[in-house]
């Protein structure tokens, strides 16, 4: 199984960075043979969208529409189509995902869907562009807030869900918040998310 981690912290080696080793290491302990591939998103050039809506109104038939921007997306695009399931991972910034991560998702939605759902009396909601079928773990952490309060920011995992099953077609079969990091540290988390890769593997 193919396996994508995209980390949507600025900081390297720090909490969602680590945490995502970690629910990697869980994955490939129930997949050996897995392929894994971890992208940093602040290591890439990844510019904001237009909002052109090239993509958008593309009609072509493929997994993925042209965007009207050349940067590291391109590369990206190619590694998410390879992808079978994914580990999607950012620290809560104003209550949401970071900008790295913002950025990305913005970039995904209409390259990867199509204007082809319709709920109620609202039409054009994105329909992914390929049947390829996914399955994600998303993480989310916070140096802050612990766990009992996290509905009061964490709109990070909700965001990421809507977006990847929309565009990706990825089913999101297991979520962690890890809070209070600053008190409790990364390892409070460790076995959770080592946990978290094993249930994606045998998902």
């Amino acid at each position: 199984m193919n396996l994508l981690a995209i980390v949507g912290s600025p900081r390297k080696g720090r909490a969602t960075d680590s945490l995502i080793d970690k629910a990697v290491e869980g994955f490939i302990s129930n997949d050996p043979k897995g392929i894994v591939n971890k992208i940093r998103l602040i290591d890439k050039d990844i510019n904001f969208c237009k909002n052109c809506l090239l993509c958008r109104d593309s009609d072509t038939k493929g997994p993925v529409a042209k965007c009207s921007i050349r940067d590291d997306m391109d590369q990206i695009s190619e590694d998410i189509l390879a992808s079978d399931a994914l580990i999607l991972g950012t620290p809560v910034h104003m209550g949401s995902v970071t900008a790295l991560m913002m950025t990305f998702l913005e970039r995904i939605c209409w390259t990867f869907a199509r204007p082809g759902r319709q709920i109620l009396t609202m039409s054009g909601i994105p329909l992914p562009r390929s049947g390829k079928k996914r399955k994600a773990a998303i993480i989310v952490t916070s140096g802050i807030v612990p766990p009992i309060f996290k509905v009061f920011c964490n709109n990070a995992t909700p965001l990421i869900r809507g977006t990847i099953m929309d565009s990706l077609n990825a089913k999101t079969v297991g979520t962690m918040y890890a809070g209070d990091i600053e008190h409790r540290g990364v390892e409070y988390y460790a076995d959770k998310a080592f946990a978290l890769g094993r249930k994606l593997a045998r998902a």
